[in-house]
């Protein structure tokens, strides 16, 4: 087998990719990122669909993510989430990390980080615990990653974080409930397993008196109702379990 060829940009220092992002930036992105709710303070104006495919050239180096991340800029450390080596990152610097979120779409991209790192069961229940926003809603973002990334985990281990998602369900910041309905609506969509337990709790928060729980479990049930979503479960659904199901249903 031929040796894996190097990134094309390997080689590339902090300087140079500030450079690169300096070149490439644009004020007329800045405004559109800033219609999403982007936090555009130090931002340079790229989009992930530019970023990625350059974060692509760059390969991994954790010492160069940490130096990127360290910049502060929006797309500096979209940079080091997407390029750093997952192996490398620990509980501790997760926190650290943690303590800098300002923008949702960060948050979501260090969650996919820090559960391809393996720290899902570690820091979902204390970053749920944090009264910051944007930590809280790295708790919820990791369970909505983790339920569609870990295909070899248990379902049990999704299922065991219901009453977590339940007990924040009253958070009315914008950035948390998102991410709470987000964590919900994933679990249900996971697996035949996990749909019913999740569709049960949506359907209990849906009548509710609390106007945030209630919009998070109107909006999971909507979506874990719908047609295709139940037809996609279906696919998912082991051949036994599927023949066992069709041999329960009523003959006309």
């Amino acid at each position: 087998m031929a040796p894996r060829r190097p990134p094309q940009n390997g080689g590339y220092t902090v300087p140079d990719i500030l450079a690169w992002l300096e070149e490439h930036g644009s004020a007329v992105n800045i405004a559109g990122m800033a219609r999403f709710g982007i936090n555009t303070a130090t931002a340079f104006g790229i989009g992930n669909a530019e970023l990625r495919p350059f974060a692509r050239t760059l390969g991994r180096d954790h010492d160069r993510a940490l130096a990127l991340w360290q910049t502060g800029y929006r797309e500096a450390r979209l940079l080091a989430l997407f390029t750093d080596d997952p192996k490398q990152v620990s509980p501790a610097l997760a926190r650290t990390m943690a303590a800098d979120f300002d923008s949702w779409e960060i948050v979501d991209t260090a969650a996919d980080l820090f559960v391809e790192a393996g720290h899902l069961d570690e820091l979902v229940p204390e970053f749920a615990a944090d009264e910051r926003e944007f930590v809280r809603r790295t708790a919820f973002a990791m369970i909505a990653s983790g339920a569609v990334h870990l295909k070899k985990r248990d379902d049990a281990d999704f299922l065991r974080l219901l009453p977590l998602i339940e007990d924040h369900t009253r958070d009315p910041r914008n950035f948390v409930r998102k991410a709470v309905n987000w964590a919900l609506r994933n679990i249900g969509k996971r697996s035949p397993a996990c749909h019913g337990p999740a569709l049960a709790l949506a359907e209990k928060l849906a009548p509710g008196e609390d106007k945030t729980a209630r919009w998070i479990g109107k909006d999971a049930v909507r979506e874990l109702a719908d047609p295709k979503t139940l037809n996609r479960l279906k696919r998912k659904q082991p051949p036994a379990e599927a023949r066992r199901s069709r041999s329960l249903r009523p003959q006309s």
